[in-house]
């Protein structure tokens, strides 16, 4: 999974119709090129991939600007990577960080459902290597492999926890909800879209 493939449909989902540049410079204040290393070259090399894959349309803006607008087939693949980045454990962390970004693009119900999923995960793998390191013989060092995965597992899930009871609390605007993003094509003035 591309953590540049979710970040650009999020964007363009955001404004319902945006330019690779305006797609960049988002992402780039962001932070995305640090923590996603999403790179201006990757943005509109996924603007064309995604619209050959029929993801994204493309209009020319005269007098040479491309503007992009998702498609069905986009939402639906947007929605599928949003909701894999934040249940699933074993994504690469640029992955949840794009995750995280677009979180408010979800109902809080459903995303405090997907992280829920992602904690079952991790426990279940944080128990997994403890068994294995509990039980591990011969040769004796190879158990450290098995704690740092425990330990790794263990951090990743409390951090899960923890974000869980801060949507439950109340914590940050989801999607319907007073002082959120919006819904897509809502992105008109430019500084939603730099605090998605």
């Amino acid at each position: 999974m591309s953590a540049t493939r979710l970040l650009v449909l999020g964007v363009v989902r955001g404004y319902g119709s945006a330019h690779g540049y305006l797609v960049g410079t988002d992402l780039v204040s962001w932070g995305a090129d640090e923590w996603a290393n999403v790179k201006w070259g990757s943005i509109y090399h996924a603007l064309k991939q995604l619209t050959k894959e029929g993801c994204l349309s493309e209009s020319l803006v005269p007098p040479a600007r491309t503007d992009y607008r998702l498609t069905d087939k986009g939402e639906v693949e947007y929605l599928r990577l949003l909701r894999d980045a934040l249940r699933l454990p074993d994504v690469r962390p640029d992955t949840l960080g794009a995750g995280l970004a677009l979180l408010p693009s979800l109902t809080r119900a459903e995303a405090i459902g997907l992280l829920r999923q992602r904690l079952e995960a991790l426990e279940g793998k944080r128990d997994s290597a403890r068994g294995l390191r509990e039980s591990w013989g011969r040769p004796t060092h190879v158990k450290e492999l098995f704690g740092l995965w425990e330990h790794t597992a263990a951090g990743d899930a409390a951090w899960t926890r923890g974000l869980v009871e801060r949507l439950e609390s109340g914590e940050y605007p989801m999607m319907g909800e007073p002082g959120s993003p919006g819904p897509a094509g809502s992105w008109h003035d430019p500084s939603l879209g730099r605090h998605p």
